[in-house]
């Protein structure tokens, strides 16, 4: 159970419960900007952008990355809903890499069947995975 210092997190994803445990703080991307997360925030609900997820327990600093969602922070919960989240060691850059090519060859392309919006979209969460990748490795 979280006492004062501390607020439970949630994180799921479509394919299972990502992360579950008592926190200090976490950091992420919204449609607003980055945003940070303590103990007793006041209640929330905001829409998740591409980026890192970073998770804080005493010194130990989890970092993991978040593509898409939804966040409901409550008083000593904070529940995220992600459309996909994935610790470094899990991310393939062969594949990320090839994903960021694909989005860039649409972004240029200047095709107007291209939806533009879900190819930055995809460059970014591409971007995420890359860089979170290498900074691992």
């Amino acid at each position: 159970m979280a006492d004062s210092k501390t607020f439970r997190l949630c994180v799921i994803a479509p394919e299972r419960t990502f992360y579950e445990d008592d926190v200090e703080m976490v950091e992420l991307n919204t449609t607003e900007g980055e945003i940070g997360i303590l103990p007793e925030h006041i209640p929330l609900t905001t829409i998740i952008a591409p980026g890192i997820l970073r998770i804080m327990v005493g010194d130990d600093v989890k970092e993991a990355s978040l593509c898409n969602g939804f966040m409901e922070v409550q008083k000593t919960k904070v529940t995220i809903l992600a459309e996909s989240c994935e610790w470094p060691e899990e991310i393939d850059i062969k594949r990320a890499n090839e994903a960021k090519a694909r989005a860039e060859r649409r972004i240029k392309s200047g095709d107007s069947e291209i939806n533009l919006m879900r190819a930055e979209l995809a460059l970014q969460r591409s971007l995420t995975r890359i860089e979170l990748a290498n900074k691992y490795r």
